[in-house]
This record gives C-alpha cells, sequence and structure tokens, in this order.
C-alpha cells in the first residue's frame, strides 16, 4: 500500500500513468484543502476533484481542473446579471464577521457568488452542491468526500487532509488575499510578502489519514508551498511523515520551475526557488526523483529519471523511478 499527497496538478499527473506500477486499489491519495473556497454557499474543494474526476474518467485533462466538455450556463448567467447590475465580478469576500460564521470548514475564504470569478462548470457544480448539502446534514468532508468517491466508482482511496479549515492566505502589498483570488483572479500576479496557512494551528489530520500515512508516501511534483505546505503545517501530520519511508519527486529542474507560481512562492517564503530548496523544506523526505538534467546533488538517495509529465508514458516513467526510490527507503 503506498500514499500519494496531491495538490494541484503535479501529483494527478503522475498519477493519470501510474495504474499499473501502484494500483488504484492500492494507493490512497490524501488531497489538500488549503485551496478549497466557499463561493455562492457552495464548497468547492479543487483538489479533491482533480483527482475525484480523473479516476472517475471525467477530468479535462486539457486544462487539468474541472469536468471534460461541461457547460457554463449558470456561470454565464451569473456573470451577465452582474454585469447588467453593475456589480463588480471579480472576488468579493462577504464581511469579517461572515468569514467565522456558519460551516466552520469554510472558515477565512468565504466569497460571494455574484459575478462568480472561479469558472465553475454545470456538471462540476453538482458535485459542489451535494457535498455541501452533505457537511449541512452533519456529515464531515471525509465522509462527504468517500460518498462522492462512491458516485464516481473510485478504486482508490481519496481523503482530505483534515475535517478542520485550514486556508492558504498570500500576503502581497495589496493585502491578504486567498490564494484561489492570488492565482485565479489575479494570475500569480501580486508579489509575494509572505504566505499563512490560517487555521493550519488548531488543525489535525484525520485518523484516516494518520492511518494513510503509516505506510511510504510519495509527494508528486506539486507545489511545495501552496500544495504541501498546508498538509505539514499541521503538527501531527509533518511528525507522521517524520517516522514513514516518503519519495519526494522535484517539480523543479535545477532552479528552473516546470509550472505554476512554485518558484515565487518558495521565494517568498524565504527558501531557494529550486531542487535544493524543496529538499531543505522537505526535511523529512528519505529520497528524491530528480529530472536526468537536473545538477543539484542532494545528502539523500536519489534517482533520476526524465521527470517531464506530458501524458500518460511520462507518468509511467516517473512512477516506476518513484517505486525505485522506495524500495531503497522501504
Amino acid at each position: 500500500m503506498t500514499t500519494f499527497l496531491a495538490g494541484g496538478t503535479g501529483t494527478p499527473k503522475l498519477l493519470a500513468g501510474a495504474e499499473d506500477i501502484f494500483p488504484p486499489g492500492e494507493t490512497t491519495v490524501v488531497g489538500n484543502t488549503g485551496d478549497d473556497v466557499e463561493i455562492g454557499g457552495l464548497l468547492v474543494s479543487p483538489d479533491l476533484d482533480t483527482v475525484l474526476f480523473l479516476d472517475g474518467g471525467v477530468l479535462d485533462r486539457e486544462r487539468w481542473w474541472g469536468i471534460e466538455g461541461d457547460t457554463a450556463t449558470t456561470h454565464d448567467r451569473l456573470r451577465e446579471i452582474a454585469e447588467r447590475a453593475g456589480l463588480e465580478s471579480g472576488p468579493r469576500y462577504l464581511p469579517e464577521e461572515a468569514q467565522t460564521a456558519g460551516r466552520e470548514i469554510a472558515r477565512w475564504r468565504r466569497f460571494s457568488g455574484v459575478g462568480e470569478f472561479m469558472f465553475v462548470g454545470d456538471r462540476d457544480r453538482a458535485v459542489h452542491v451535494t457535498r455541501t448539502s452533505l457537511l449541512d446534514e452533519g456529515h464531515t468532508l471525509t465522509e462527504a468526500t468517500r460518498t462522492l468517491a462512491d458516485a464516481f466508482g473510485l478504486e482508490r482511496e481519496l481523503r482530505p487532509m483534515s475535517d478542520d479549515p485550514v486556508a492558504s492566505i498570500v500576503h502581497t502589498p495589496d493585502g491578504p488575499m486567498h490564494f484561489q483570488e492570488f492565482w485565479v483572479a489575479r494570475n500569480g500576479d501580486p508579489s509575494v510578502e509572505g504566505v499563512e496557512f490560517r487555521g493550519a494551528e488548531a488543525a489535525a489530520p484525520t485518523d484516516a489519514v494518520l492511518d494513510a500515512l503509516d505506510r511510504p508516501v510519495v509527494i508528486g511534483p506539486s507545489n511545495p508551498v501552496t500544495s504541501i505546505g498546508p498538509m505539514v503545517a499541521m503538527d501531527g501530520f509533518e511528525r507522521a511523515l517524520e517516522s514513514t519511508p516518503v519519495v519526494a519527486v522535484s517539480p523543479f529542474v535545477g532552479d528552473r520551475v516546470f509550472s505554476g507560481p512554485a518558484g515565487k512562492l518558495m521565494a517568498a517564503v524565504g527558501g531557494s526557488p529550486s531542487t535544493a530548496g524543496v529538499a531543505d523544506v522537505y526535511g523529512f523526505a528519505d529520497a528524491f526523483v530528480l529530472d536526468e538534467e537536473d545538477p543539484t546533488a542532494l545528502d539523500r538517495p536519489t534517482v533520476r529519471t526524465d521527470t517531464t509529465l506530458d501524458g500518460e508514458a511520462d507518468a509511467a516513467r516517473v512512477a516506476r523511478a518513484v517505486r525505485k526510490a522506495i524500495e531503497v527507503v522501504a
């Protein structure tokens, strides 16, 4: 049995071609929930949903989020109404007092649905309605995720990192903003002064997650700050990683990042935006998978391959390197 930590697109791209090396029935995915937002009253869990849609066979693999071929009737109508009414369609946070009211798990990331700054497809929206309704019925996020996984026919176990609220807040010269505002609404353009995982000091991984961490763990080439950072910010989570074999795939080749804002965010939190910086952040990792062109020398076992992930054949190649690294340290 093997557990993958997933956030963003890096780990899902690895999983997309790893079925023969890591059979879904023998793997668990722990998903980041620091990126979750409540928009228009619906809890959206982007990193959980990418794995849900991937394993459910409906993921849009061009964008690596959302459902392939989804329609935009409701989203477009919301934006049309906002425009006609003269309402600003950018991120509209609910008032401060509302950020800690209502569903506890949605704290610090509550947005109005006016203008809907994030694209939510119609079929995608049905998932969020179901998730939110289950939460309102009294179910935990773990239980709601399990119900959705069953509906999509997942063989793989999919578990949120916590049933407690943790929100990734990016501090900028324009003030603090949730990661989704920084990345989706503002295209990652604002300068970053720091990153806060609000709520992490009081949050805890679930028993189901701690059980999943009691086996070899794989960290795919995800963003170390906002994809993996919210997980390890929880004290119990990092302690669990320190006592189990961990293999990490670097999202960098030397100091060149494959995609996304990882380099910018790494620098903002005082780390080196490079493979060496990732190794420093992942002090609990026992081995690394690096690109064959990466010049970085690490003080831990390293397996090298072409770490490009442009398709299933690439993913299978990287997965074989990950398996080899696990055999070295497990």
